[in-house]
Parts: structure tokens; sequence; C-alpha cells
């Protein structure tokens, strides 16, 4: 079949394997989709999103060095998708999911919690302060085989951890945290984690951590600890305020891979680049999490693409990968097309094109192509059709060229940090706790 003189992409490709050769190549200005009907993209896509059965285990799953943390209105369906295209390897978690919404949309669990199973290996994120819901909602999540369950001890926003009361509020009830925690993992037969801050408001000493970090390892299954390292603020800051106000203290998290060893910790907070991520990890940690460095633009060196496209490289010993931006957006532009109105008004064409905002991110034809994508909303009703009006505005050559060599960021802050522990937690302390 052919449209304006050019080859149509012929199928729906394997992942990651987008083949480009000859006549069969795409236009160089235009992006194409494939002509199946959407009715056979739709059904296409719900089979993979609503497989019921286990298709991959755990242990098929590079080790979660790397991480692209939950982030509300950020990590969903759409994003992590286009992740998965940029990075095969990296551990992708989904937004928080609050226990009582999995519960209570029971019969819409699909707009929820279905994915395509190329995204494992993927983390479930939910949020609760009732153990009935936790266990209910851990149960209602089994059939979609997330490969981990993971707890919101972290999020400060005033709606979560002031009116909600769970989120980072949890880490002032350690008692509460290990019995969610030994209830989920009741419930399901993947591993748990718990994701927290160091500290919330005066509560935000290097033995309250420990304290809280003691009493949930020590009384629940949980072995593994996503540590963000800020404290909270809840004294009416706000949810992006507090992920900068509150200083970061990397020195509270190397003290408890000191003092916790036989516990894993995966360090979060302030860290956008590879370069970043590889001293994080030499200097002892177990794994690293990204948040909107992983995102959208952070710095001219972390960028979506230029961030997650050297994770498989250099965090996990892949070869250099040879993706191209166009190779991503082929993909992307299938899937896109495939579920807009999948639940009735939704997702439109703004919530499938929004992960893509960051993706040229200081590469030349960026700022046009921003302008025209303003422009496309009005009028595109596609993902294909809005991709063929805006990329005229990026260079051939920013969509065909692979990825260059991670730039090299120097930073000693790890290293620092270590020099600066706080005193051991004792064996004594922890006896007291129980006294």
């Amino acid at each position: 079949m052919k449209y304006a003189g050019h080859a149509l992409f012929a199928s729906v490709t394997p992942f990651h394997s987008v083949i480009l050769k000859g006549h069969d190549r795409l236009p160089q200005k235009l992006l194409y989709g494939n002509p199946l009907k959407a009715t056979k993209f739709k059904y296409f896509h719900q089979k993979c999103m609503c497989h019921k059965e286990s298709i991959m285990v755990a242990a098929r799953y590079p080790s979660p060095w790397f991480s692209v943390a939950p982030m509300m209105d950020c990590t969903d369906n759409h994003y992590r998708t286009l992740a998965r295209f940029i990075s095969k390897h990296a551990w992708l978690y989904t937004e928080m999911i609050a226990a009582e919404t999995i519960v209570y949309q029971k019969g819409n669990l699909d707009r929820f919690l279905a994915f395509g199973p190329e995204q494992h290996p993927i983390v479930l994120q939910i949020g609760g302060n009732d153990l009935e819901n936790l266990a209910k909602a851990t149960e209602l999540a089994n059939p979609y085989s997330y490969d981990e369950i993971n707890l919101n001890c972290g999020c400060p926003s005033p709606k979560v951890a002031g009116k909600g009361c769970f989120g980072v509020r949890l880490m002032l009830d350690p008692k509460f945290v290990s019995n969610a925690m030994s209830v989920i993992s009741t419930h399901t037969d993947v591993p748990v984690s718990v994701k927290c801050r160091i500290g919330v408001d005066d509560h935000d000493s290097y033995n309250e951590l420990c304290d809280f970090i003691y009493k949930v390892s020590s009384q629940s299954p949980t072995k593994h600890f996503i540590i963000h390292s800020r404290k909270a603020l809840l004294n009416g800051i706000s949810a992006k305020e507090n992920r900068s106000i509150p200083p970061l203290k990397y020195e509270f998290f190397y003290a408890l891979l000191r003092d916790f060893p036989d516990l894993q910790f995966t360090i979060n907070g302030g860290i956008n680049t590879i370069d970043e991520v590889s001293e994080a990890r030499r200097e002892g940690a177990h794994g690293v999490m990204i948040g909107r460095a992983a995102y959208h633009k952070q710095s001219t060196f972390s960028s979506p693409w230029n961030l997650l496209g050297h994770v498989d490289s250099a965090i996990y010993g892949a070869p250099p990968s040879s993706l191209t931006r166009r190779q991503v957006l082929e993909e992307y532009q299938l899937y896109g097309d495939s579920v807009l109105g999948l639940y009735g008004t939704k997702p439109n064409l703004r919530d499938v094109i929004k992960p893509l905002l960051g993706f040229f991110h200081s590469a030349p034809g960026n700022g046009l192509w921003k302008r025209k994508a303003d422009a496309a909303f009005q009028n595109c009703t596609t993902v294909k059709s809005f991709l063929e009006e805006t990329l005229v505005a990026i260079p051939d050559d920013v969509l065909d060229s692979s990825l260059t060599q991670a730039p090299v960021v120097f930073s000693d802050a790890f290293a620092r940090a270590k020099t600066l522990l706080p005193p051991p937690y004792t064996v004594r302390e922890k006896e007291l706790l129980y006294a």
C-alpha cells in the first residue's frame, strides 16, 4: 500500500525492533502509521492490557539498580510505554493508586491497573491507611501480575498526608506500617517494599529514621526500602516545595547501608544524570531511583531521551543502543492511536501526547516543535496526524541519529556524604524499643 509516494509501515513490529530499510523507510519529515482499523488496534491493546496470567517471573528481570519514581499525573500507562520503548531494563513504577480507588472501582479495574506486558519489570505503588482496603486492593491487583507491590510512606501532598492521613504521615506510625506490609505480603506472592522519606517535621533525627526502618523490617516481610533523602514538611508547603526546600541528607542513606546490612536500600532525591546514578552505586547504593529528570527536563543532560536512553548500556552493561527518536515515535504512535478513547472520552490526544513534550529538549527545532504542538492540539484527532503536522519542525539528523555518549557530569556528593555519617544505630537502642 502506498501513501503520498511512500511505503507505509506495514505491520506492528516487535518491541524495540523497528526495521527501516530501502523503500520501506518512512518519509523523512512525516511519520505514518499502520493502516489497521482502530477497532483492530483496540482489540490488540485490550488483549495485551487485560492479560490475567503471569507471563514472566521476577528471576528473568535485571536487578532494580535503576528505577523511575512513581509520580502522580506523570508515570501513567502512556509514559511507562514510552519509557519502555527507550529502556528495556529500567524498573517502572505506577502512579500511587489509593487502595480505596482500587476497591471501589472493582468493576473498572483495567482503567487503573492494566498495562501492556512489555512494561515488565513494573511495580504497583499503593497508598492508604486502612488494613482491610489494603488487603482487598492487593488481591484485586494480583491478576495483573505486577512484579512488586510498594507502599507509599513518602508523599507529602496536603491531600494525601494532610486530609488523607497516609503517605509520609505513616512514618509517624511504624506499627501500622508493619501491619500494613504484613497484610499486603500475605495477599500477594510478589516482593513488597516501602518508599519513605528520612523524617517528618521535627521527627527528623537519624535514630528516629532507624526506629522506623527497624520496626517495619523486623515485624513484617519488608526487606527493600526506597529512601527519599529529604525529610517532609507538613506545615502547609506544597508537594513541589517539599522536593526542594528540605535539604538533602545523603549521609542518612549511607548510614542505613552501614547499620542495616541485611536490607536493600534504593536512594532517591536530587539525582538527575546517569553519571550521578553510577556514582551513587559506586558508593554502595543497592539501587537508584530518579524522578522528574526521567520525565521532563531538569538540565541539559537529563531529558527523558538523554537519560533513559543510556540506562541499559551505562547501568546494565548492554551494548550501546542504535535506537533513534524516529523509531521510538513510530512505536509510540502505534500504541497511542490504539488507546485513544479506550475508556469513553479517555484517554484523549493530550493525555497520550503529554509524555512526548520533553522528548526533544535541547535539540534543534524543539522550540518550533512545541509551538506547532500547541496548534496541532486544536485540529488533530490522532497521534499519527499530530506527528505528521509537528515533526516538520525537527531536522532529520535529530530524528535519525542514535544516542551520543552520555555526558560526564562530575559530582562527589555521595562520597562527601559518607564523611558525614551519623553515629551508628546500636543494638542496645533497638532492644530498648521493646523493653
